[in-house]
Parts: structure tokens; sequence; C-alpha cells
């Protein structure tokens, strides 16, 4: 991918507009990893307050994205919106990236999103799991209607 391909960063409101895409497909994964742990609770539903349930989740939701991450640099979210997550040597990032993204943007939203809303005062529109990850969030162009 050369650098005329990818010109400029996404605005806050449309990687927000992606992870809101992303979360809804991301309840479904939960619907499915909760239906998937019923076999061992005998059929019974799960308190959610129970911590090993909560740490299945957070591991499911950590494979969701760094999956789509590490697969392609894309999520759903982000493919419709027509984003990119690369190195900052434009590069597809590896799994330790990606947990390392991963934990900060938790930080980031439990931070009152302060970690998001960071990119507006970033000179390179950077939010803070962005720059402790050492990985950036691309636009990619409109696709040619010839190649649809």
């Amino acid at each position: 991918m050369s650098n005329h391909e990818i010109p400029t960063r996404p605005s806050l409101l449309r990687r927000l507009a992606a992870v809101g895409y992303d979360f809804l497909l991301l309840l479904s994964v939960w619907f499915l990893a909760s239906f998937l742990v019923l076999p061992f609770t005998h059929g019974e539903a799960v308190a959610t307050t129970a911590w090993w349930f909560k740490v299945y989740l957070l591991v499911v939701t950590f494979g969701f994205y760094g999956w789509f991450w590490t697969h392609g640099g894309q999520t759903l979210g982000m493919r419709a919106w027509r984003m990119k997550l690369l190195t900052e040597d434009r590069q597809p990032i590896g799994w330790g990236r990606a947990a390392i993204r991963f934990a900060v943007a938790g930080l980031s939203w439990g931070a009152f999103a302060l970690g998001w809303l960071w990119m507006l005062w970033d000179r390179e529109q950077c939010t803070w799991h962005d720059t402790l990850s050492r990985s950036r969030m691309y636009m990619l162009p409109k696709a040619d209607k010839k190649t649809r």
C-alpha cells in the first residue's frame, strides 16, 4: 500500500460511527459466547456479576478486535467507514500491538472518553491508544465504480 493511497486520518465522528457499528456486531458475538457457556452451567443463566464471566467476555472482546486488527487491519465497522489500522510505518499490526491498543482503548473510555477526545487537540489526530500502541487509523480512498 503506497502512501498516496492513504491520504488522511479519519475524523472523530467517523471513528465513533465505526465503533458504534462494531458494537452492534460485538453484541451478537457476546450473545453467542454466552450461549456457548450454557452447557457448562447446566443450562442455568450466568449471573453477569460472576467475575469469571466478565473475564471471559473481556477475552472474547479482545479476540474479536484483535483478530480483525491483525487480519487485514479492519473491523467490519472500519471497512464500512473506509478506515484501516496500521503501524506508524504503515505495516499490519501484530497481536502484541493489538493487546496494547485494546488495553489503552479501555482506559481511554474509562477516563470519560478523554483518550478519544485527545485526538481533537493532537497534531496528528491520534487517540491515546493510537499513540501508546504506535499504530494509526488511516482513511482509504473511495472504491472506483468499476471495481465495485
